[in-house]
């Protein structure tokens, strides 16, 4: 029998993370329950990442924390897709939020953003922490991190910052990294088009990427301010994946995961292409083979098996066989 694609397309190298392409963020008790009853709606399609940076009422930091750990561990979190924001290296509280939701929460979670990074030797610091925390918690999984790039120092650093152990995403903070100028960068970058369109910026989101992919890292783009109107977040994903390479997004508002989503997702002509050429190259046992005059060998086989399992976490329909042959039977590595 021939092997599943995870295992003959990746031996003896790492595979990159297929993961949602949307990541909800919700800050309170309330806004946190109704992500996890829309992730049930919408199926499992987003992550949903729980805040204890800006989220957390001042003075309220612990309890906020405690409360993080409850929701994790609900019955409201069906799908285990949920991480957690947790305060940056300057911030006394972060020891503290790692404290109360690992040990709390370590076996479930789903990973844990870390923000405001200025350099990579702190950042390698706090995941340490995490990995010792963990540890001693008798929490056997890596737990994934993802890191905010949103200063000049993380941006100066950020190749540094994607090599480090367990890093699983480098999210861009466009808001953060505007106000960082000084002025020198209007507000009018903080949304598109300029946001697209500025030298410095583009700059910035471009360096990030590149250093994301190069390291088997995942690129997460920033958010959209447009709250509700759909063809204006989908146009602002859309042209984040397509002329950046972004392969994530966040949201910040309901009503923008749907269009994200859409937006990132693979186009439906290449993911049927991606279908019949992976089961030729099924039946092939993984050797070359020709397709509509074209052909094709391992090269292609791991853009298209990538492509098709994006197709599968964003909820798009795929012939069963595909389904059957790829998805229902359990592999060494990947998915």
């Amino acid at each position: 029998m021939p092997r599943h694609p995870n295992e003959a397309l990746f031996e003896g190298e790492k595979p990159f993370p297929i993961i949602p392409a949307c990541e909800h963020f919700a800050g309170t008790e309330e806004r946190i329950a109704k992500a996890f009853q829309l992730q049930e709606q919408m199926g499992p399609i987003f992550d949903i990442t729980m805040d204890l940076e800006d989220g957390a009422p001042t003075g309220r930091e612990r309890e906020h924390a405690e409360m993080v750990v409850r929701m994790q561990n609900s019955d409201l979190n069906k799908f285990n897709m949920a991480g957690v924001r947790i305060h940056d290296y300057t911030n006394p509280y972060w020891k503290q939020d790692v404290d109360i939701v690992v040990p709390g929460a370590g076996e479930r979670i789903a990973y844990i953003t870390i923000p405001k990074t200025t350099k990579a030797v702190h950042l390698a610091e706090m995941i340490d922490y995490i990995r010792n925390t963990a540890a001693r918690a008798g929490i056997k999984r890596e737990i994934p991190i993802h890191a905010l790039i949103e200063t000049h120092g993380a941006l100066r650093e950020v190749w540094e910052i994607a090599q480090l152990p367990n890093v699983q995403v480098l999210d861009f903070g466009l808001m953060d990294f505007v106000s960082a100028h000084h002025g020198a960068l209007s507000s009018e970058c903080m949304r598109s088009p300029l946001q697209f369109e500025h030298a410095l910026i583009r700059r910035a989101k471009a360096e990030v990427v590149a250093a994301a992919l190069a390291n088997g890292v995942v690129p997460a783009h920033n958010v959209t301010l447009e709250l509700r109107d759909q063809n204006v977040i989908y146009a602002d994903a859309k042209r984040a994946r397509e002329e950046f390479g972004f392969l994530r997004m966040w949201s910040i508002y309901p009503a923008q995961i749907e269009p994200i989503v859409r937006a990132m997702q693979p186009k439906t002509p290449e993911i049927d292409e991606a279908c019949a050429i992976l089961l030729k190259a099924y039946q092939a046992d993984w050797g070359p083979i020709q397709h509509e005059g074209n052909l094709h060998d391992r090269a292609t086989y791991r853009y298209y098996w990538e492509q098709l399992q994006r197709a599968r976490v964003m909820g798009m329909p795929l012939p069963q066989q595909v389904v059957d042959l790829f998805f229902s039977q359990p592999a060494k590595a990947g998915s």
